[in-house]
C-alpha cells in the first residue's frame, strides 16, 4: 500500500501532512526516492526556508517529495508513504513518477490523504469521507464514488491516473472547520488517522493526539466564547450537524469500537 499527502491545497490545517510525518516518524521508515524538486517546482510559490541546524550552522531547505519505505508494527505490511509540496508544474509527469516508483516497489493500492475546510462545528466529530471511482474498492471497502465536481488538486490527479494504471485508488478527506484554518488540527489529523487504522486493519501511531485534540477543542471553545457572533454561528453548525446526522449507536458500530479499543489494549491480539 502507498499512502500519500502533500502540503499546500490538499492539506486545510496542515491535518494529512502532520497525519503521514506522525506515521514516518513512529514507524521508523527509510527513504529509497526524492523527486528532482527543479523539475517541479516555482521557488517563487515554494520558496526554501533557511534556518539553523542542532549545532548552530545554517541551513537551506527546499520543497521536497520523498518515497520511503517502512513495516507496519504488528502485521509486518510493506507501507509506502509519499511526502512533499503539492507541486507547481507538469502535475502529469509528476504523477508517473511518482506511480512508476509505486510499481517497481509493487505497491497495488493508492491512498491519498487530504483535508479541506468546510462549514463543520469543532465541537463535533470531524467527518472523513472514503472515497473511491474502482468498483473493487467499492464493493471491498463499502464505499461510493466521490460526487465531487470542479478543481482538483495533486491528489485527485494520481488517484486518477493511478486508476488508469489499473492499480486500486482510494482518497480520504477530512473535514476541517474553516474558522479555525491554521494549523494545526490535531483533532483532524486524529480523525485522518483513526480512518487510515480501518483501512490497515491495525492500529496507527497516534501519540499525544487525543490529548492535543481536547487542547485544541478547548482553545477554540475558550475563543468563542469572547465573540457571541463566533459562539452563535458554532451554535447554527451544531444543529445543522445533528439534524443531518444523528449519532450512530448500532450494536455493529459499538462492536467496531470495541474492537479498536481491544487492538490498543492488547498489540498482540
Amino acid at each position: 500500500m502507498l499512502i500519500a499527502a502533500f502540503e499546500g491545497w490538499n492539506d486545510a490545517g496542515s491535518a494529512a501532512s502532520t497525519a503521514l510525518a506522525q506515521i514516518a516518524e513512529a514507524w521508523d521508515v527509510r527513504e529509497v526516492h526524492s523527486l528532482d524538486i527543479d523539475d517541479f517546482h516555482d521557488f517563487q510559490v515554494n520558496r526554501p526556508m533557511v534556518g539553523r541546524d542542532d549545532d548552530g550552522a545554517r541551513t537551506l531547505t527546499w520543497p521536497s517529495t520523498t518515497v520511503s519505505v517502512t513495516v507496519s508494527p504488528q502485521l509486518g505490511r510493506r507501507i509506502v508513504l509519499v511526502q512533499g509540496v503539492e507541486p507547481s508544474m507538469r502535475w502529469r509527469e509528476f504523477c508517473r513518477q511518482v506511480l512508476d516508483i509505486a510499481e517497481e516497489l509493487g505497491v497495488s493500492t493508492i491512498v491519498c490523504m487530504g483535508a479541506l475546510l468546510a462549514d463543520v462545528p469543532h465541537t463535533r466529530p470531524i467527518p472523513v469521507q472514503t472515497s473511491s471511482d474502482d468498483p473493487k474498492v467499492q464493493a471491498l471497502l463499502e464505499v461510493e464514488a466521490s460526487e465531487y465536481e470542479g478543481p482538483t488538486g495533486i491528489t485527485g490527479v494520481l488517484t486518477h491516473m493511478a486508476t488508469e494504471r489499473r492499480l486500486h485508488a482510494l482518497n480520504v478527506w477530512a473535514a476541517v472547520p474553516h474558522y479555525v484554518a491554521q494549523p494545526p488540527s490535531p483533532k483532524a489529523t486524529l480523525a485522518l488517522l483513526n480512518a487510515l487504522e480501518e483501512l490497515l486493519g491495525e492500529p496507527t501511531p497516534v501519540g499525544e493526539l487525543a490529548e492535543d485534540a481536547k487542547a485544541w477543542q478547548d482553545g477554540v471553545d475558550e475563543l468563542a466564547s469572547d465573540d457571541p457572533e463566533v459562539a452563535e454561528y458554532v451554535r447554527q453548525l451544531e444543529e445543522a450537524k445533528d439534524t443531518a446526522e444523528l449519532p450512530e449507536a448500532s450494536g455493529e458500530a459499538i462492536a467496531r469500537e470495541f474492537e479498536k479499543y481491544l487492538r490498543r489494549r492488547d498489540p498482540g491480539h
